[in-house]
This record gives C-alpha cells, structure tokens and sequence, in this order.
C-alpha cells in the first residue's frame, strides 16, 4: 500500500458539475411526465445527462461554503484517462493504461482518492460560464444556453491516492500527465479542467 500526495493546478477555468437545484431532474420530469406514477419511468427513459442541462451546474460547498471536488470526480478522470490511454497503447507501443485489464474494477476497488471533500483554493471568487450546446437530432440542429460557475485559471487543490497495488503507480502518473491535455469538470472537449500537478511528499 503506497500514498501519492499531489498538488493538483488548474491551468484552464474549472466548471462546476452539480446541478443548482437538488431536485432538477424530478421538477423537469416531473413537468414532463402526464401523471406521478410515470416520472421514474420517464427519469429513467430521458437518462441524467440530459436533465442535467436543464439547469445551471454549480460546485459542491463543504461546511464552510468552500468548492469542493468529490473523491469520486477525481475517480471518474482516471478511468476516463485510462480508457483513452488504453487505445493508444492498443495502436502503437503499449503503455501503463493498455496492460489494465478490467480497469474500471481496478480503479474502483485499489485505488482510494482522499479526502472525500477536495477543497479548491481559488485565486479570484466564483464567476459564471455561459456557453452554447449544439446537437444533431432527426428535427435538424438544436441549439440550448448551458450555465456552469467557474473557478479561474491558478485554482489548485491537494489530494492524496491512497494505492493498495503499488504496481498501478505507473499507470496513475500516466492519467495524471493526461491532465494537461483532457480535464476534470463540464466542457472538457473545449480545454476546462486542464490541470498540472507536482508531487508534495
């Protein structure tokens, strides 16, 4: 069992993930839905995602009010950095992600982000990111304004990877050095999230 302690920057804006309102995908459903005994089947027909935007996306506050990251946020970016990396490895020399087999299980069960609250330290308050979303459907193109808050470029955050496998250390530094090129957060396909790290033990 090993422990990472990391500082992690952010070099790009950071958009918060978590809908303002606790109950956005019921009230929209809900809204939707003809009768209440249809709006689980409906939740489940229509999928978060797209409730989701339904609504601004904010950060997590702990107790003080501060932003905050979830453990799992930062679990969600390794396997998404896993996967991508794991096609890379598959078309040329292979890498630390494409000798994973099974890696969702392998990140879920070994490895251990802490704490459960990451506190984001910002060098300038919570601004507001307003930005088009463009979609394909068979009615023809779709157009809607998605509102995230934001934390500015400089944000920073310290975590500890708790590892129970020391042999997966390569691969985390590969998803970690991922993160300068795909981040963490809403609108990662436009470079948000973005983020350096340094070791701080």
């Amino acid at each position: 069992m090993e422990t990472i302690k990391l500082r992690i920057t952010f070099q790009e804006k950071l958009l918060g993930t978590a809908p303002n309102n606790e109950d956005v995908y019921r009230d929209f459903i809900a809204s939707k839905a003809p009768d209440a005994a249809s709006i689980e089947d409906e939740i489940d027909a229509i999928g978060v995602d797209a409730a989701a935007e339904k609504g601004m996306t904010i950060f997590l506050k702990d107790a003080d009010g501060n932003p905050i990251l979830m453990d799992y946020q930062i679990k969600g970016f390794f396997k998404d950095a896993c996967s991508m990396l794991a096609r890379v490895g598959k078309a040329g020399k292979a890498n630390e992600s494409s000798k994973l087999k099974a890696y969702k299980k392998v990140i879920d069960g070994l490895i251990f982000p802490q704490p459960r609250q990451i506190v984001l330290h910002s060098p300038g308050g919570i601004g507001v990111c307003q930005r088009p979303l463009r979609a394909q459907t068979p009615q023809g193109e779709r157009v809607a304004l998605a509102m995230s808050e934001e934390l500015p470029a400089g944000t920073w955050c310290d975590v500890e990877i708790l590892v129970l496998e020391e042999g997966l250390i390569p691969a985390i530094f590969e998803w970690l050095e991922y993160g300068a090129l795909r981040g963490i957060g809403q609108w990662r396909n436009s470079g948000c999230g973005r983020f350096t790290y340094e070791v701080t033990d």
